[in-house]
């Protein structure tokens, strides 16, 4: 498989001989406001440009997987520029309704079954933050991918460590997992996506997997960067096992 880590929770999927998007925010730097009740409210999302131009990024793209709706999941300028017969998985029936509504006309909703081209989807859990904040941030999921030429592969989405996720790791046994790990955070009521404590249960849970973080200083709300998580993983003694890539950068498994 191939992972083009593009920014914020974007990516491009090269998996089992087919071509995956994942969570698309594809507008330039700046195009929306900031997150409101959280830090940098003087700086515009998205915070950075993507590294790759829109056509490169959708060309050859088979199928896109849409983990829930948020802005900087699935924003106004993918919905303008994606194909709108292109197949689209969503985490449920709602969601499907919604993306429906934004003219998209080949829409399913990801079961723990769910093939596509031969290669397996399976929805898994997530909760997007702990406690009252889940009344506001909704409902999310994260997939996994299996193929016969292909290691397995979870991609978690916007969830924190919580025992579900050790579930899923524990049933699937994924060799390599993507997280969200920028720790974005409203003013109050915690972490929304995983923190470098998160990503060491994550570490613990599968010490056997090679875990890369994403969703990271890309837009207003972020409280984890690059430089401290990679501190942290050094000192956890992670550095073989966690990986921190740059917008644009590039994994072959």
């Amino acid at each position: 498989m191939q992972i083009t880590h593009i920014r914020n929770a974007t990516l491009i999927v090269e998996y089992g001989g087919k071509t995956f998007l994942i969570d698309p925010m594809l507008a330039e730097k700046g195009t929306y406001p900031p997150f409101p009740n959280s830090i940098r409210q003087d700086q515009n999302n998205p915070l950075v440009n993507l590294p790759i131009s829109v056509e490169e990024i959708i060309d050859g793209v088979d199928a896109i997987i849409l983990t829930h709706l948020h802005l900087d999941h699935f924003d106004d300028a993918a919905k303008q520029a994606l194909p709108k017969d292109i197949k689209t998985f969503v985490q449920n029936e709602e969601d499907a309704a919604a993306v429906r509504d934004a003219g998209f006309k080949n829409v399913e909703a990801l079961t723990k079954h769910t093939i596509f081209e031969g290669i397996q989807l399976s929805k898994t859990k997530g909760e997007h933050g702990r406690g009252e904040i889940l009344k506001r941030t909704g409902l999310v999921c994260g997939v996994v991918f299996k193929h016969k030429n292909e290691k397995t592969l979870y991609v978690a989405g916007d969830t924190v460590w919580y025992p579900a996720v050790g579930e899923e790791i524990n049933t699937h046994k994924p060799e390599i997992i993507v997280v969200n790990g920028g720790d974005n955070q409203f003013l109050e009521g915690g972490s929304l996506v995983m923190g470098k404590e998160d990503i060491y249960e994550v570490y613990k849970a599968a010490s056997h997997a090679t875990i890369i973080s994403v969703h990271m200083e890309a837009v207003n709300h972020w409280t984890l960067s690059r430089e401290e998580l990679k501190s942290f993983i050094n000192e956890k003694d992670m550095t073989s096992h966690v990986l921190v890539p740059d917008d644009g950068e590039v994994y072959t498994f």
